[in-house]
């Protein structure tokens, strides 16, 4: 006989097909996750919250100053912070803690808005948020 017997080998792999298509659902699970609808809802600017903008040059911006560094924006930053804390409890108002709103342009890399970000959260602050430019034509609900 010159030939090979190609029965078991056949055999063998339909059993092995049917091994993967019993337990290929069973492998892969999925959770169910409702995912949230797409609402643009504006910001309410307070005066004592703290703009930010990052240029594509990796430049800072408190306002309308530069910053010359991340050390700068975290020192300025933690004395802003101290002086509305001390503000807000000399007013005897309930201290609520200013928010940071960060300005990227589109291009700017990752990393120089992480590092204001970084900054920023060394300096104390709990929240800061990114203002972005909503697409045309997009609706507001609340």
């Amino acid at each position: 006989m010159d030939e090979i017997n190609t029965v078991p080998l056949i055999d063998i792999m339909l059993v092995l097909l049917i091994i993967f298509l019993i337990s290929v659902p069973v492998i892969i699970q999925t959770v169910p996750v409702e995912l949230p609808k797409v609402a643009n809802i504006p910001t309410t600017t307070k005066p004592e919250n703290v703009p930010l903008s990052v240029d594509t040059n990796c430049d800072i911006f408190w306002g309308l100053s530069k910053m010359e560094s991340t050390d700068a924006l975290r020192d300025k930053g933690g004395a802003y912070l101290l002086a509305e804390v001390e503000r807000q409890k000399a007013a005897g108002s309930p201290i609520e803690l200013p928010e940071v709103h960060i300005r990227g342009d589109a291009s700017t890399e990752y990393r120089c808005v992480g590092g204001a970000i970084y900054a920023m959260q060394r300096a104390g602050y709990q929240k800061i948020g990114f203002i972005s430019e909503p697409p045309a034509g997009m609706v507001t609900r609340r």
